[in-house]
């Protein structure tokens, strides 16, 4: 099974994708993180992203789609996928229906995750990390048993994004609803579409998902 989960950053796409790999063995194809292991890796198309980051440049469609596809030729046929953060634009869109057409492939749901936008600024102006084992907190919503140390390792250690803040959030808001919420139309026309709170808690944002794929 091929799915999207489309919504504003912080929505909850990465922890809902998260289970989804735990509960059924799918892979989660982030944008952002393939982009980095890409540059990491200093492979050709990594290299390509580099330089277009590093220019402070957004990375073109073709270079995304390249890593996208690369990442897919690596992939059993029978391994779902679940694309976190593309297609971002309908260009994009049309991208990943050649993608995955050249692996065989067809989309199988598109699940977009609705948000309230101020809630969801306080959502991510709040999250914080393990600056040892990434586990995540938020000051209101999740905060770590003892205070200043982690859950998890027990370390004091915590970092926050650079660009978890209210003005840069609305700004990725405002961008979200200029490039992306335009695609989720074509999806719609094509009986692809469903829609979940993800607003609610976490637990019943995934079992509503769960539902979706369940039903076919």
């Amino acid at each position: 099974m091929n799915i999207i989960l489309l919504g504003p950053p912080g929505a909850g796409k990465g922890t809902q994708a998260s289970r989804l790999e735990a509960d059924r063995g799918m892979i989660q194809l982030s944008t952002g993180d393939m982009l980095r292991a890409a540059v990491k890796s200093g492979s050709p198309v990594g290299l390509q992203a580099k330089a277009v980051m590093d220019a402070g440049e957004l990375v073109s469609d073709e270079i995304v789609s390249g890593i996208i596809g690369e990442k897919l030729g690596t992939l059993a046929s029978d391994q779902g996928v679940i694309f976190d953060g593309y297609p971002r634009t309908a260009a994009q869109a049309e991208q990943l229906d050649a993608i995955l057409a050249s692996h065989g492939r067809t989309l199988d749901h598109v699940i977009e995750l609705e948000v309230n936008e101020d809630k969801l600024v306080a959502r991510i102006v709040g999250r914080f990390t393990c600056a040892n084992c990434g586990a995540g907190y938020h000051d209101v919503f999740k905060q770590t048993k003892v205070a200043d140390t982690c859950d998890v390792c027990g370390s004091h250690e915590f970092k926050r994004r650079p660009d978890d803040n209210e003005e840069t959030v609305r700004t990725r808001m405002a961008e979200y609803r200029a490039k992306t919420e335009p695609i989720i139309p074509i999806y719609a026309a094509r009986g692809l579409l469903a829609r979940v709170d993800g607003m609610g808690e976490i637990d019943a944002v995934t079992a509503a998902i769960e539902a979706i794929l369940d039903a076919g």
